[in-house]
């Protein structure tokens, strides 16, 4: 094993915000793993480029294969200006890629951004396809960040991730359980789409707006919410279930974005409050973090049980990008990085797969 790791972790999320780039080290110190964030960026991508990724569960066999493709060269491309720039020392880079199918009970999950066009144009090794083998064993193939948020960020009881899907990570009698709670930014992000907005600026929109009872509790009713763990949502979920719902309804866009905040943080505390012990510490990161009605809204359902903790904004931004750099470095020892206890698979695997540059 190396002393220390420098890897580049690259991770693109269902919100469509942009291409969230973590140069961080990792080494291990006193039997405990460490790590260090050296630089960070987050490449906004077109409204072009958006709306491509966005569509992209849509296109043909032949446009989707062509997009895998496109993305890795673009991805590569812009860890060599990354890496160039700063004159980064890069064990490799690894990649989360973009998430276009996730639909397990099919046995199906597909990132787009090709390994090999990737680690071609960046000229380095890269380490990739981080969910395939985990369904391959029966699994559910997410959320994978809870083995960062063991190894990591176990000073916390509960890691709380505000992304386009919420989801969270917590220990049950020693073992690490973890699960897709709701749409969170994805949700937000319907409703204000004809605003032209691309979020509610510290949820204030949302704050300004009353609660609409009746779609409170047709998504509340949602049957996803009574299915036990584990279990994870994709797009396809949200597109059949969620959005007609928000299309039916004739109530103000201020009244929709507070009733999805009361809703997202209500699911949040029902999922996660059975599990709280005394002094109970919640990290919440995401871009869900940075609004703030959502966040006083889940503390004040969570209320005294759980305490909400939002970290410098630097982790609140690219905690999954450095939990994916983190996987990488699990896989290239060969140690587990896919927890069974949080996915459901038959047993445990290092999983990823490698690509050397030509």
């Amino acid at each position: 094993m190396k002393e220390t790791y420098h890897v580049l972790g690259l991770m693109s999320g269902t919100s469509l915000d942009g291409l969230d780039m973590a140069y961080c080290s990792f080494w291990k110190e006193n039997e405990q793993w460490r790590f260090s964030l050296n630089k960070s960026i987050c490449i906004e991508y077109t409204p072009d480029f958006q709306e491509k990724l966005k569509c992209s569960i849509e296109l043909s066999t032949l446009d989707l294969l062509l997009l895998n493709n496109e993305f890795g060269q673009w991805m590569g491309k812009q860890s060599k200006i990354l890496i160039d720039q700063n004159q980064l020392d890069v064990d490799f880079i690894s990649s989360h890629g973009h998430t276009v199918f996730h639909q397990i009970d099919k046995g199906l999950t597909y990132q787009i951004g090709a390994g090999q066009e990737l680690a071609n144009a960046a000229g380095q090794k890269v380490i990739c396809d981080f969910r395939t083998l985990d369904v391959t064993l029966g699994g559910q193939g997410a959320p994978l960040v809870p083995i960062g948020d063991e190894l990591l960020f176990s000073d916390y009881d509960f890691c709380l991730n505000l992304g386009g899907i919420s989801n969270a990570s917590f220990r049950i009698e020693g073992t690490r359980k973890a699960f897709d709670i709701s749409p969170a930014n994805m949700l937000l992000s319907y409703i204000l789409k004809s605003t032209g907005k691309p979020f509610d600026d510290g949820g204030e929109m949302a704050r300004s707006g009353k609660l609409v009872q009746p779609l409170l509790n047709q998504l509340n009713a949602l049957v996803f919410y009574q299915q036990a763990f584990p279990k994870s949502l994709g797009f396809e979920w949200f597109r059949d279930e969620m959005m007609p719902l928000i299309d039916s309804s004739e109530a103000s866009i201020d009244d929709q974005l507070h009733t999805a905040v009361h809703h997202i943080a209500f699911q949040i505390s029902e999922s996660q409050k059975p599990y709280a012990t005394a002094d109970a510490k919640m990290l919440v990161t995401g871009g869900g973090a940075k609004n703030l009605f959502l966040v006083e809204t889940i503390q004040h359902y969570l209320g005294s049980s759980i305490e909400v903790v939002i970290p410098e904004t630097s982790v609140i931004d690219f905690k999954e990008a450095i939990v994916f750099a983190f996987m990488g470095v699990l896989r290239s020892e060969n140690i587990t990085n896919c927890l069974s206890s949080v996915t459901g698979a038959s047993k445990d695997s290092s999983s990823g797969v490698l690509y050397q540059p030509w």
